[in-house]
This record gives structure tokens, C-alpha cells and sequence, in this order.
């Protein structure tokens, strides 16, 4: 199989480890239920959601993996942690395990929230090596833009699989977060892993087919979460329907194999046809042209390597992610090379940690939170409204590549820091609509923080890379999202104290006063951070104005 081809099959692979990687996404939909189940109160409760991101501190771990271990055992590593710190929950709710305190059920799940960044950084790192400059924000927010999914995908199969009782879904929830990425893992290992491609050609038509098989996804997932629509199927039929779209994306690795099997035929058909058995000089020069074309013909179709082409190709490739010695950069790619200790001590490293901290971090303790907050609204429709910022999720890390995509295709760059910047701004603006209480405005705030806070994840990994390099890529950025746990526990811990002041003697709360202090102030949060990214944005601007 040529290297095209593999190439393909490790995007598609890396789609289906995102799109069942995003196992804490999905929490707001059981996390009601296992209040319940656990007799705990809101402040223990919003410690669990503090755990599962906790696991993000410790995310360095699988960076160093990848660069000393295969990826296929990051794999089997991160998936094997997600079946011990959900697998051991799911056996104490069913009974099987007689006792865990709230202490184990804390560290089991920072074990299992640990167990996403394995399979992330193998994502990343696919993505990353596998795909020239110019493609890869393509390639990692095609395949991002999947784990915004995530919570749509195992809420369909609990809906078609599982009974209705909100006990059994909790438990539901954990079974599945336990064993499905590690089938996924086992049956994508040998798709998602570093290839030696150098730079094909003709990818367009392949990206443009990947885009339109993702985007007709994102649809199904956004209408199919719209209650009015989604009565009107079986449980079972959305999750047909989301098996089907999520195959989809074979089509390209299958078609790119077809093509080249059929130019194998033609060109061996033209060597046959052509082939001379008496040579004169006239005829001795016609086969060499034929032989050196049928040589051509089968370089096209991955078959014959040059090694000095493709000394050249890594040359090449090298020379497009650094500087000239004047300083201008080639092509952009990355502004340094630069490892953790360095990185650190850059002003543009802190400025970037902040904003990520007030923007997507932010966004993702609302979502953290939905269960608690439509229940105090008074809104029954939890699962629904987490499939609803799961979809938008969807198009929001799906948007940037079809932004970029367009850009490449010109002689100028887009800014990351300038997207930060005009996403924060109606992220802001999402957590103060928060303050009306009508249905409306949950519905609203709630896709525009899931579009606005999906888009700023899929950014960061192509800004990480940019402001710090792709050699140490899979720590630095793991040191980047640690600001998730952090702000996690800040905002979390902040909301449900106000949460509890405002509630009953039993600790509930019920009514907009609930979160009404907290939707202020992290929109007040959420603005300094467009402040910050306008910062970054003045501080970068001249990496960006480059024409490539």
C-alpha cells in the first residue's frame, strides 16, 4: 500500500480515536444522577468535574511517551487507564465492588480524565508529522472537530442501547466510557501512525471530500439534537445514522487505493504494449523514454522511491518551518524551536496561557456545569442540550480548517491570535445573555460558547506549534491545556459556592439567582481574555503578515 494511501487511513484513524475520546464531555448528562447515587453535595460534586480535568496536569507524561515509546502503546496506555478509572466506578455502582469512598472515586477520576491526554497527544502528533505546514490546521481541526462529538456519539448509543431510568443511563454512561475507546484504540492503532510521506501532491480533492463528509455530519449531529426533529426518529436510528457518517471518511483512503491500482494497470498495459524485442539506436532511445515515463507513472502511485528526491523533499521540508538568516521567514511554519524550560520563559508563552485559560477553559467549566444549571432553570432537557454543545462543539473546531483550508490556497496566512480574539468576543457576550431566563437564551448561549470554545481548541494546537515548534510539541502543549484543571477548580469551585449560598438547607438551588452572579462574572473573566489575545495578537502580528 503506497504512502498516499496510509496517509489517509491515519486520518481516518485519528477521526475515530476523537470521536469517542471526549469520555468527561459527556458528564453534564449523568452528573445529576450520580449526585444522587452518591449522596453528595454540590461542592463534591463539582470536585469529580475538577478530577476529571485534573488529569490534564499530568498530560506531560504521554509527550514523553511519544517520543520513546511506539504510538500504538500510547494508545493501549491511555485507553488501559480509562478502563481501570471508569471500569472500577461503573463495578461500585453496580454493586460489584462493595465500598469506594469519595476519595477513590476522585483519584480514579483524575486516572481516567489522564487517560484522554494519551490519546489526544497520539492525535496530535499523527496529525502534526503526517501532514506538510500548509495542512496541517486542516488535518487537526477536521479530526478535532470529532471529539466535540463525542458527547453526541455515546448519547445516542445510551438512548438506543440502554433503559430509560436516569440511574441506568448513569451507569450506562460509565460503562461505555470504560470500554468503547479501548475497542476504538485497538482497532485504530495500526492506522494512526507516523508516516514518511514527504509532501504529496493533489490532496486537494481529498480535503474537499473529507470537508463535505464532515460538514454533512456536523448537520445530521445539530439536527438530530433539535428535539422537535429528533422525536420523530427511533433512539435507534440516530445511532445508525451517526455509525454511518462516522465511516464515511473511508471513502477517501478507499478511492485514493482505487486510483492507484488502476494506474498500475494502464502503466503496465503501456510497458507491454511499447515493449521492442530488436534495438536500434532510434529504438534503444524510444524504450528508454517509455522506461523513464513508466518510472514517472510509477513514482505518481508511491511504488518507486528516489532517495535523492526524497532527500531533497526533507530538505525542502525542513527549510519551510524556519527562518532565513535575515530573519524573514521561508514559509510559515513555526516562529522557533523551543523545548518546556525555554517556552516558560517566554512573555508570549504567559499571554497565550491566560487567554486559553479565560477563553476555552472557561467555556468547558460552563459545559462542566450544564446539568447543575438547567436543572436550576428548571429545564428538563439535559441530554438534549448536551448533544446540542456537543454539535455546535462540532463546527466549531470544524470552522477554522475551512477557514485555513481557503487561506492556503492564497500567498498570505491567517493569524491565530486575531481568530482568538474575534471568538472570545461573543463568548463573552453568551455568559451575560446567561442572566435572561427564558429557554431561548440557555439554547443560544449555550451553542454559541460550544462553537466559539471548540474552535479556540482546535487553534491552539497549530498556535502551540507555531509560537514554540513541532519538536517539542506533544509536552509543550501538554503544559499549555494544564491551565484547564486550574481553571477548572478555580471557576467550579467559585460557582458552586455561590451555587450553595443561594441554595435550601439540603444544599439545592433552584431559580436564575442560583447562577446569576456567576454568568457576570465569568463573562467579566471572558472579556479580559479578549483583552490578553489582543496583547498576543500586537505582539505576533509581524510573524503572520509574511506572505508565503
Amino acid at each position: 500500500m503506497s504512502s498516499r494511501t496510509l496517509q489517509w487511513l491515519s486520518l481516518v484513524g485519528i477521526i475515530w480515536l476523537q470521536s469517542i475520546n471526549g469520555t468527561n464531555s459527556n458528564f453534564p448528562a449523568y452528573s445529576s444522577q450520580l449526585k444522587h447515587l452518591l449522596s453528595m453535595s454540590q461542592l463534591q460534586l463539582n470536585n469529580l468535574a475538577f478530577a476529571s480535568d485534573a488529569g490534564k496536569l499530568l498530560g506531560w507524561f504521554s509527550g514523553v511517551a511519544t517520543i520513546y515509546l511506539p504510538l500504538w502503546l500510547v494508545l493501549i496506555i491511555g485507553s488501559s487507564l480509562g478502563l481501570l478509572g471508569y471500569g472500577l466506578q461503573y463495578l461500585f455502582l453496580t454493586d460489584r465492588i462493595s465500598s469506594l469512598s469519595y476519595g477513590h472515586i476522585f483519584v480514579l477520576t483524575v486516572v481516567a480524565g489522564n487517560s484522554i491526554c494519551w490519546i489526544n497527544t497520539v492525535c496530535y502528533v499523527v496529525a502534526i508529522r503526517n501532514f506538510p505546514s500548509d495542512y496541517r490546521q486542516i488535518a487537526v481541526g477536521l479530526t478535532t472537530s470529532y471529539l466535540g462529538l463525542s458527547a453526541k456519539i455515546y448519547t445516542d448509543i445510551v438512548d438506543a442501547a440502554f433503559s430509560s431510568s436516569p440511574i441506568e443511563r448513569a451507569k450506562a454512561y460509565l460503562l461505555l466510557n470504560s470500554i468503547l475507546p479501548m475497542i476504538v484504540c485497538v482497532i485504530a492503532a495500526p492506522l494512526a501512525r507516523e508516516l514518511d510521506v514527504g509532501r504529496p501532491r493533489n490532496m486537494g480533492v481529498g480535503i474537499i471530500t473529507m470537508f463535505v463528509i464532515t460538514m454533512a455530519t456536523g448537520v445530521y449531529a445539530v439536527i438530530s439534537s433539535l428535539q422537535s426533529i429528533s422525536g420523530k426518529l427511533s433512539p435507534s436510528s440516530h445511532a445508525i445514522g451517526t455509525g454511518v457518517f462516522l465511516l464515511a471518511p473511508l471513502v477517501v483512503p478507499v478511492a485514493e487505493k482505487i486510483i492507484e491500482s488502476v494506474r498500475k494497470i494502464d502503466v503496465n498495459a503501456e510497458r507491454k504494449k511499447r515493449k521492442v524485442f530488436h534495438f536500434t539506436i532510434e529504438e534503444s532511445e524510444s524504450e528508454e523514454r517509455v522506461d523513464q515515463d513508466w518510472v514517472k507513472d510509477r513514482k505518481e502511485v508511491g511504488e518507486v522511491g528516489d532517495e535523492s528526491g526524497d532527500a531533497k523533499k526533507m530538505e525542502s521540508g525542513r527549510l519551510k518551518e524556519i527562518r532565513g538568516e535575515a530573519g524573514e521567514v521561508l514559509e510559515i511554519g513555526v516562529k522557533e524551536e523551543i523545548g518546556v524550560k525555554e517556552m516558560l520563559k517566554r512573555l508570549n508563552f504567559w499571554l497565550y496561557f491566560l487567554v486559553y485559560f479565560f477563553g476555552a477553559t472557561l467555556g468547558l467549566v460552563f459545559l462542566n456545569n450544564l446539568g447543575q444549571i438547567a436543572e436550576s432553570r428548571g429545564y428538563s432537557g439535559t441530554s438534549s442540550l448536551v448533544s446540542l454543545s456537543s454539535s455546535f462543539g462540532f463546527f466549531g473546531r470544524l470552522i477554522p480548517s475551512f477557514v485555513d483550508y481557503n487561506f492556503s490556497r492564497t500567498k498570505y496566512t491567517m493569524s491565530r491570535q486575531a481568530s482568538i480574539v474575534a471568538l472570545m468576543a461573543p463568548t463573552a457576550g453568551a455568559f451575560f445573555l446567561l442572566v435572561n431566563n427564558s429557554n431561548l437564551s440557555l439554547h443560544m448561549s449555550t451553542a454559541t460558547i460550544g462553537v466559539c470554545c471548540g474552535a479556540i481548541t482546535s487553534i491552539a494546537v497549530s498556535t502551540t506549534t507555531e509560537l514554540f515548534g513541532t519538536k517539542n510539541f506533544s509536552v509543550n502543549h501538554n503544559v499549555v491545556v494544564a491551565n484547564i484543571p486550574i481553571g477548572s477548580f478555580l471557576f467550579g469551585y467559585m460557582a458552586a459556592i455561590l451555587y450553595h449560598k443561594e441554595g435550601n438547607e439540603d444544599g439545592k438551588c433552584m431559580g436564575m439567582e442560583c447562577y446569576r452572579i456567576t454568568f457576570i462574572t465569568w463573562g467579566s473573566f471572558c472579556l479580559l481574555g479578549t483583552f490578553l489575545a489582543l496583547i498576543l495578537y500586537a505582539r505576533t502580528r509581524k510573524f503572520y503578515s509574511q506572505k508565503v
